[in-house]
């Protein structure tokens, strides 16, 4: 069995994906085992909670240096014997002890069809806006391996979804999510932990 940690930041729309992913056996061959949240009292924390799995924070803002902020991460993920580690709304860039401690065990979900509205600032409402103000007719959901590069790591799974006329950042927001990220991210972590990804 494949243990899972899940990074988050916020509310942890994402991680309720994956628990309700488990729930309905569709996350089969991996087990979530952890989760850590960069930030104090955030809903994501209670979510774990409920599902059984245990959560610690790791508050970004106490650490001066990324460095430090990294080797917490790397040591917490090692003390809970991780194998894979999955970025879910974490806000945070992970340091080069954590991505080359786990290379290739590190996905992510981007709410974008990446190399389009990636990289840093491209995050939560700001990537929508985005792709309103650009007027595009086509966004999507993409989740990748993550590497030194932001979003720069190899795609595993994107799924396009049409922007509709009269869209605010939020409607889209929340679209993307329903038909994107949490359908894609769940899938993808079975099949990592199936080892169907090269």
């Amino acid at each position: 069995m494949i243990n899972i940690a899940v990074l988050v930041s916020g509310g942890g729309t994402n991680l309720q994906a994956l628990i309700d992913a488990a729930d309905k056996n569709k996350l089969e061959s991996g087990k979530l085992s952890l989760v850590i949240s960069s930030k104090a009292q955030v809903y994501a924390i209670e979510r774990a909670q409920k599902a059984g799995i245990k959560a610690i924070t790791i508050e970004r803002k106490k650490y001066n240096e990324l460095i430090d902020f990294d080797k917490a991460i790397a040591n917490a993920l090692s003390e809970h014997n991780i194998d894979l580690v999955v970025l879910a709304g974490f806000l945070s860039v992970l340091g080069e002890n954590v991505i080359n401690l786990y290379k290739n065990k590190i996905i992510n979900v981007h709410p974008s069809l990446i190399p389009s509205f990636c990289g840093k600032g491209f995050y939560g409402l700001n990537v929508h806006k985005a792709v309103l103000d650009y007027g595009v007719k086509i966004t999507g959901a993409t989740v990748h391996f993550v590497n030194e590069t932001i979003d720069g790591g190899k795609i595993i799974l994107q799924k396009a979804i049409d922007v509709l006329p009269g869209d605010t950042p939020q409607s889209l927001q929340q679209r993307v999510m329903e038909e994107g990220e949490w359908v894609l991210l769940p899938k993808a972590v079975e099949m990592y932990c199936k080892g169907e990804l090269k």
